[in-house]
């Protein structure tokens, strides 16, 4: 079952990375090879930075497609089904003719671990998962997207600085399940320490020539 799990999601990252490349080479196909790498690398590093925090806090860290399930703020307001969202930044790059992008197309869930579950004593006699642990999982992939632009910049590769940086921005928008929300959730102070750090790293990110 992990080793069907770790394929899904190995092709989940791809399938993503694909995506992404072929919204930023909307107007310059030549761009897709570069593009494809460099997504792969951020959003491959995104997840596992994810799973090594999960790991911490035992539990098994899944990603996924984003889906919409809520649309009001009611518990009532949602769908009967959860709708995926993968081709949101597809129409979107197609209506704006590649001048918009939307780079917030993965969500993560998780479970506890086994030996989280059996530990009732000391402490870990409270099981569950909380808002927080998710936070903070969601924060640390936007900690290591950050850090990667800073040394792509270094390395001379500016395209994928900024890349790397307009994924974590797109990550800390608070909307339906993805990462911003949760860290949200988790603590509004902390929310709003990623957001200023994020738009920080946007400014800088913006004046930086993509070649």
């Amino acid at each position: 079952m992990n080793t069907k799990r770790n394929i899904q999601e190995a092709l989940t990252v791809i399938l993503a990375s694909l995506i992404l490349s072929l919204i930023v080479s909307f107007d310059n196909k030549p761009l897709i090879y570069y593009a494809s790498l460099s997504f792969l690398i951020i959003i491959g590093s995104n997840v596992l930075i994810k799973k090594a925090v999960g790991y911490f806090f035992e539990v098994n860290v899944r990603t996924s497609f984003w889906k919409m399930y809520q649309f009001g703020f009611r518990k009532d307001k949602h769908f009967k089904f959860p709708l995926p969202m993968v081709w949101f930044p597809i129409l979107l790059a197609i209506f704006s003719r590649g001048i918009i992008w939307w780079f917030a197309i993965l969500e993560f869930d998780v479970e506890a671990k086994t030996e989280r579950v059996s530990r009732r004593h000391g402490l870990y006699r409270f099981s569950e998962v909380t808002e927080w642990h998710m936070g903070i999982i969601a924060m640390w992939g936007i900690v290591i997207n950050l850090l990667l632009a800073v040394v792509g910049y270094l390395l001379g590769y500016e395209f994928f600085a900024k890349l790397s940086i307009y994924y974590a921005v797109w990550s800390i928008i608070p909307a339906s399940s993805l990462d911003g929300t949760k860290i949200l959730f988790a603590n509004k102070g902390l929310w709003l320490i990623c957001a200023i750090v994020a738009i920080i790293f946007l400014g800088w990110g913006l004046v930086i020539k993509p070649f």
